[in-house]
């Protein structure tokens, strides 16, 4: 007589759970990296927007003078009938490009007197120590007209301005970075292995600064477009002629007591909005590349 079989009960097949935490973590990095993405694409069509509509909209067209926004001019028309919002567009382009060129410039100095002062000896450190606290210390707008009228104006004044008055701030972050690196017991080990300081340089140092460059040089950009625009608008820099934002807002003000005031709230309302994006960008950028603060 045999034993009847035993029915085992079987356990649903479940797939595997992640932990909540790290659905989250993973949810938090996609949402940033879609945030810093879009941001980025804004960034691109605001300093291809020169290119995207044309000169068109900056020809003279007085019967068209004075309109207040609509759908065929959304920010209006100025007193000579150009299209305001292609001016806008034309000055935040411009204003764009400025600050990139100038924010790698001061961005680039800070890294290199940064990374000198924490790696030469005390005095060379004591030097850029001091200097970085003279720059400071200095009224920052005054500090970028006397530059500026020192090296005789123009163009070239305001980008050698802007780019010699920026760069304080992350130099002190890249010391303090380096410092602390330096300190390190991999890196004291590896100096005890015979390692050059090029190749500590490459593989220890480099690691940990490019993701603190990279964030200091987008978070430039707001201070420099801020301060460009500034000297543009006391009518220094950028010939009048050319439709920067400081020089549309200097204009505007004389209009604004008439009532058109389209003039100079819109294009300074884009402007706001460009600084605004860039200090997003730099959050989002940190919160991915900086490891402290990835993992929050």
């Amino acid at each position: 007589m045999t034993k009847p079989a035993i029915a085992i009960p079987t356990l649903p097949n479940h797939p595997p759970t992640k932990p909540k935490g790290l659905v989250y973590l993973g949810n938090r990095r996609s949402r940033t990296l879609a945030i810093a993405l879009l941001c980025f694409v804004i960034f691109s069509a605001l300093l291809l927007g020169a290119q995207l509509v044309g000169t068109e909209g900056l020809e003279i067209a007085l019967q068209n003078h004075n309109q207040p926004p609509s759908l065929a001019h959304p920010f209006g028309t100025d007193w000579l009938g150009r299209d305001m919002f292609a001016r806008t567009l034309h000055g935040l382009s411009l204003s764009l490009w400025v600050g990139l060129l100038t924010a790698i410039c001061s961005a680039a100095i800070g890294l290199v007197l940064g990374t000198v002062s924490a790696t030469m000896n005390s005095k060379v450190d004591a030097v850029i120590t001091w200097l970085i606290d003279v720059f400071l210390s200095l009224p920052h707008l005054v500090l970028i007209i006397l530059i500026a009228f020192a090296v005789g104006g123009g163009v070239s004044g305001l980008l050698i301005s802007i780019s010699v008055t920026h760069w304080m701030g992350l130099a002190r972050l890249l010391r303090a970075e380096v410092l602390q690196i330096k300190n390190s017991d991999y890196v004291q080990l590896s100096y005890k292995l015979g390692h050059s300081s090029l190749w500590i340089a490459r593989h220890h140092l480099l690691p940990h600064l490019i993701p603190q460059f990279m964030v200091g040089l987008v978070l430039l950009f707001p201070h420099v477009i801020l301060h460009e625009a500034g000297l543009t608008f006391l009518g220094l820099g950028l010939p009048p002629e050319i439709p920067a934002i400081g020089v549309i807002l200097s204009e505007a003000m004389r209009y604004l007591s008439a009532g058109y005031w389209w003039l100079g709230v819109l294009p300074g309302v884009a402007l706001l909005m460009a600084v605004k994006l860039f200090d997003i960008l730099g959050a989002s950028l940190r919160s991915l590349l900086d490891p402290k603060t990835s993992q929050e």
